[in-house]
This record gives C-alpha cells, sequence and structure tokens, in this order.
C-alpha cells in the first residue's frame, strides 16, 4: 500500500474501512472492505492509492451483499448504508485531489 494513504484519506468518511481494504485487496483477502476498494477502484487509482490496472467488473457489490447476508439481518440496509459512506468517501477524496 502506498505509505501516504493514511494521510491523504486522514478525516475522510469511511476512510478507515478502505485502509483496510487497501491492505486485503493486496494481500488478495476476499473481505467486505476489499469489496468496497474494488468498487473504487478508479478513484484510487486516480489518487495514486492503487496501482493501474484494467478495470474490475469483477461483482464486487454481489460479493459485498453476499458477506452481509451471512453475517445475520438487515443484509440490505447495512448494504446501502456502505454505498452511501463509499459514495461520500470518494466525493471527499475528489474534493481532496482537486484542492491539492
Amino acid at each position: 500500500m502506498n505509505p501516504h494513504a493514511a494521510e491523504l484519506l486522514a478525516g475522510l468518511p469511511g476512510a478507515e474501512r478502505i485502509l483496510e481494504g487497501l491492505r486485503d485487496y493486496q494481500e488478495n483477502r476476499q473481505t467486505m472492505s476489499a469489496c468496497l476498494v474494488r468498487m473504487a477502484q478508479r478513484r484510487l487509482i486516480r489518487a495514486g492509492l492503487l496501482k493501474p490496472a484494467p478495470p474490475l467488473d469483477d461483482g464486487a457489490e454481489l460479493e459485498l451483499y453476499h458477506f452481509l447476508a451471512h453475517e445475520g439481518n438487515q443484509a440490505h440496509s447495512r448494504y446501502n448504508a456502505l454505498i452511501r459512506e463509499l459514495v461520500s468517501f470518494e466525493h471527499a477524496l475528489d474534493h481532496r485531489l482537486s484542492r491539492s
């Protein structure tokens, strides 16, 4: 992972989850956080947090939902909350990058 990732992402919504996901993604671990990183791959590449690669169309959204469904009730509402957090993260990251 980029050594400056924590500094770049500090204070952004969901930053801890994305940092965890970056570690999981780079170690080929299949986790909810890695799914979110795969979903935000293009923005994370633009930010220099992932190495350029062909865009993934790998069903990360469905995999995330399956993780949540296996954990228990309310998978749909938890999925929607994670997606809202990811969108907030992406907008905040775009804003931070545009200011620097």
